[in-house]
């Protein structure tokens, strides 16, 4: 059996292939892993900011912001070994050939849910905890700014609400298609519909943020679903702001909403994110694939690609 092998952040810009820690547990061979463009090409970066080094430590990471540092939480891989071998599960992993768990640090994949799509299950738990800071409600009016792999699973979910009119707005007209596949609306910023009830913001760019503020109706929510990192927002809070009295709402996956506690784990949203994701269209959001051992000379143009959506590593 050969040494496990990890992609790792060495310098800004610059990835290498290097040997990894195995850990404990029942082994697990990597099939894909999903790229999370946002934060993954801050980490390439190295704009994580100093103070939140901690907080921002993927499971199972190595290593240290800025560098080295092995990052990833997208994993799809079989069991190796065991009594249940062969069986698909997901786990919030870097990117690895191989790594060893213990039986609560995976879960298994719904059978209906291929195991290339399972790639966006940490996706779409980002999205269904939006959703629930959202506060959405039947039949309201909803706008996503930012139609990248996040906030077309929001625009997705909000469509499943009887009577919500969900409108996805990006800067790129040939996110219109997919939008339209997902049960949304599309429209470009300038044309955003005002009046809206909800308003949720997943464009990590101030300018985003600022035409969420602009299109919410008096007394609407606004879900900030960006991570900045060391980048400064200025938002034009002296408008209309305080006058329609908008409610401004933080959303982070590294917490279930206070409301959902008592009842909600992180291994039950885990299950129900990939439960959500058994739906033929979703597989739009996969925009490209690579294999492993080339992924030092892609994965910095692949971060850096306006128009990757989830970009799909492939273990042979």
């Amino acid at each position: 059996m050969t040494d496990p092998r990890a992609l790792w952040v060495v310098a800004p810009d610059r990835a290498e292939i290097r040997p990894a820690t195995a850990g404990d547990g029942v082994r697990l061979r990597s099939l894909y892993s999903g790229i999370s463009r946002g934060t993954e090409r801050l980490v390439l970066r190295g704009a994580v900011p100093v103070a939140e080094h901690t907080r921002m430590r993927a499971p199972h990471q190595e290593g240290a912001f800025p560098y080295p540092v092995k990052y990833g939480y997208c994993t799809v891989a079989e069991i190796a070994e065991g009594p249940q071998a062969g069986r698909a599960v997901f786990a919030l992993f870097p990117h690895q050939t191989w790594f060893r768990l213990p039986d609560d640090g995976f879960v298994r994949l719904p059978d209906a849910l291929p195991p290339a799509r399972a790639v966006l299950a940490a996706n779409m738990e980002t999205a269904l905890n939006i959703v629930w800071d959202s506060g959405l409600s039947a039949g309201d009016r909803v706008c996503i700014m930012g139609a990248g792999v996040l906030g077309a699973l929001v625009g997705y979910l909000c469509a499943r609400f009887p009577g919500c009119d969900v409108t996805l707005c990006d800067i790129d007209p040939a996110r219109a298609d997919l939008a339209q596949a997902l049960g949304c609306r599309f429209t470009a910023p300038a044309d955003m519909p005002k009046g809206q009830d909800v308003v949720i913001n997943t464009s990590a760019s101030a300018a985003g943020l600022a035409h969420a503020l602009d299109a919410a109706g008096p007394g609407a929510t606004v879900v900030e679903a960006s991570w900045h990192g060391t980048q400064a927002v200025s938002l034009p809070l002296g408008g209309a702001f305080h006058s329609q009295r908008l409610q401004l709402v933080s959303s982070q996956v590294g917490a279930v909403p206070p409301a959902r506690l008592p009842r909600w784990t992180f291994r039950r949203r885990l299950q129900k994110a990939l439960a959500l994701l058994c739906d033929d269209r979703l597989d739009m959001l996969i925009s490209g694939e690579s294999a492993f051992d080339d992924l030092p000379a892609d994965y910095p143009l692949i971060l850096n690609a306006p128009g990757t959506l989830c970009h799909r590593i492939r273990y042979d």
